[in-house]
């Protein structure tokens, strides 16, 4: 008896005849997991107008995302984004002096809390970090950086670890997030991790005024860490510096969204660590402190009135950032946005648009003044 069940097995596992034929056919009862593809492309002309740069005039693609979703079981996603950006430094473009394509998004959701008033998520990967994509709803991404990505507070992405807790009846999240630090455009350069939180609040999401339903106040925090520049010690040095040098950040932010008006302010405050000296006995390493802040508002406006069922395509936008990027030396500058745009359809709009960055206190940027026509297709 119990040969015959061998011979059995084996007459099972052997791939031979016709067999290996019926095994290997897939079975056509269960539908292939639906994919999900969408993107959108950024595009613009400009012309700049310092007298330095010789009326400089380009045309651009800025950015093309890809994106992909398919599920992975019953409540698990999974998410790819590609970004097809231009390289700009001198190092990329040594050995391309074009467009390259690089992951920005890559990580697994799994929605382990789906109740009729509390819904929970967790993704792992390469993630949203903690607040740029949440003043992007706000914020038209395809003229620029939003304001705390553009004055350096953090990436837009970053490798680690998240968890989303939506509130009954839309009344807002909290997100968490756990990153290696450094962003997406790098791999992990140290062993610290960067760990910070948002928490929105929309007080009249399900009721109230329809005026207020679009209403968003929130708060986040940052606090992060970055390895020494002498974590390895080197010769002549006073020894290796395993401490870690902070990076911290918080921020508040009140925003508003309806068809006729987006308006947003904000404030943000960054600490870093750095370094003086050569970590040696002649010139010691000394740790330095940087404050700075972020003071930023933004509005955009729809002046005439739209069908029933439609705004009208036409609306005015203005930014104005005040960005210091050390408070003990008032170093600052003025960062000033100021456009029409003009919606083909719901997937297709374009701006003409001027854009500055002004020094008012030390040199903390290059004064730039650019016009641009920026175009944007969402597929």
């Amino acid at each position: 008896m119990q040969r015959t069940y061998f011979t059995a097995a084996l007459f099972i596992l052997i791939p031979t005849g016709g067999v290996a034929q019926v095994t290997a056919r897939p079975d056509s009862s269960k539908p292939a997991p639906a994919v999900d593809f969408s993107g959108i492309l950024f595009a613009n002309y400009q012309y700049r107008t310092e007298s330095a740069v010789g009326s400089a005039n380009k045309f651009d693609v800025e950015r093309a995302y890809l994106t992909f979703r398919a599920p992975a079981g019953d409540r698990a996603t999974v998410r790819i984004t590609a970004d097809l950006y231009q390289q700009a430094t001198a190092g990329s473009d040594s050995y391309y002096r074009g467009w390259s394509l690089r992951a920005k998004y890559a990580y697994i959701q799994d929605d382990f809390l789906k109740g009729k008033a509390w819904r929970a998520s967790a993704r792992l990967g390469l993630l949203q970090t903690v607040f740029v994509e949440h003043d992007d709803s706000f914020w038209p991404r395809w003229l620029g950086t939003s304001p705390t990505e553009r004055a350096g507070f953090f990436s837009s992405a970053d490798a680690g670890f998240a968890n989303t807790i939506m509130l009954p009846g839309g009344f807002g999240e909290i997100y968490t997030t756990v990153t290696n630090g450094p962003g997406y455009t790098s791999r992990e350069v140290d062993r610290f991790k960067d760990v910070a939180t948002r928490v929105t609040i929309r007080p009249w999401a399900s009721a109230g005024p329809a005026s207020m339903r679009g209403v968003a106040l929130t708060a986040w925090g940052y606090k992060g860490a970055i390895a020494s520049r002498f974590v390895n010690g080197g010769a002549g040095q006073a020894g290796t510096v395993g401490d870690a040098l902070r990076r911290d950040r918080w921020g508040v932010h009140a925003a508003s969204a309806s068809p006729r008006l987006t308006v947003a302010a904000q404030y943000g405050s960054r600490i870093d660590e750095g370094e003086d000296g050569l970590n040696t006995l002649a010139s010691p390493r000394v740790v330095v402190d940087s404050v700075g802040s972020l003071l930023s508002a933004y509005a955009s406006v729809r002046p005439l009135p739209g069908a029933a069922t439609q705004p009208h395509p036409l609306s005015l936008l203005l930014r104005i950032d005040r960005v210091t990027t050390n408070t003990d030396t008032d170093e600052s500058y003025d960062f000033i946005v100021g456009g029409v745009i003009w919606d083909f359809s719901r997937r297709l709009s374009m701006s003409l648009d001027y854009q500055a960055a002004v020094p008012r206190e030390g040199r903390p940027v290059q004064p730039a003044r650019t016009w641009f026509a920026h175009f944007v297709a969402r597929y």
